[in-house]
């Protein structure tokens, strides 16, 4: 299968290391990853904040850019959201006729990592090794707007050696939502500490979550406090195997 890498903003400025650890892993299970150059932001940050008619160039730039592919797939439950819940309103609202025809050709083919592998690829074992404590946290994006269920829990499981434990009150925000630990920081934070407090009860040696944006969140509080507890995206995890030293 011919799969473009949708690598996201948050991912290509701050952890690059998540897109080749997607490249990897598909690369492994023997499809073609391309890396489309012209790819820009998928225009969340201001769809959201209110600035709906300036995220129109950026819906036109991605139908253009995405065109084509078998499958796209972004390491980001947010943004594979973004894209496929409000770049057709966005083209419906402030575009043509012929905006819409190409968001809707584009729309259907992309896909947030853990759908791709298991809805898409059929695959939950990946050949994955990760011999560590881990717990995962389903990002609110991946939960509620995309619904990946247990897809990622299906494939944590297969990885071999790993020890994953459940992660009380899973499904509470972490408090990061963007501007929103911005504008409501005391908030924000109570939500956070929280969230590290169910972390930290688990004994996990990894958060693993499927969203780089709230493994900051959270990362940056559990570091704070000097817990010892990393943080690992999916793909990393499942792009692990026997040879690598953690």
């Amino acid at each position: 299968m011919r799969i473009a890498l949708f690598i996201t903003c948050f991912n290509d400025t701050m952890f690059p290391r998540t897109g080749r650890a997607v490249t990897e892993l598909l690369e492994r299970l023997g499809h073609t990853v391309e890396f489309p150059q012209a790819q820009t932001c998928c225009g969340q940050m201001h769809f959201n904040t209110g600035y709906r008619p300036e995220t129109l160039p950026m819906v036109r730039r991605f139908a253009e850019v995405f065109a084509g592919y078998d499958a796209v797939v972004a390491p980001s439950g947010s943004c594979a959201g973004m894209v496929r819940d409000h770049h057709r309103v966005v083209a419906a609202q402030y575009g043509d006729d012929s905006l819409a025809a190409a968001v809707e050709q584009v729309v259907p083919t992309v896909y947030e990592l853990s759908e791709l592998l298991v809805d898409v690829l059929g695959v939950t074992d990946v050949g994955a090794c990760f011999p560590h404590r881990v717990t995962y946290h389903p990002t609110c994006h991946s939960l509620r707007m995309l619904r990946v269920g247990d897809r990622p829990l299906k494939l944590l499981r297969a990885v071999k050696g790993i020890d994953l434990v459940e992660l009380p009150a899973a499904e509470s925000c972490c408090g990061f939502g963007g501007t929103f630990a911005l504008k409501n920081a005391d908030v924000s934070n109570a939500m956070l500490a929280d969230k590290m407090r169910h972390v930290l009860d688990t004994g996990a040696e990894y958060l693993c979550a499927g969203d780089n944006s709230c493994l900051t969140h959270i990362g940056g509080g559990l570091s704070r406090l000097r817990t010892g507890v990393g943080t690992m995206h999916l793909a990393e995890i499942l792009a692990s195997t026997e040879g690598d030293v953690r």
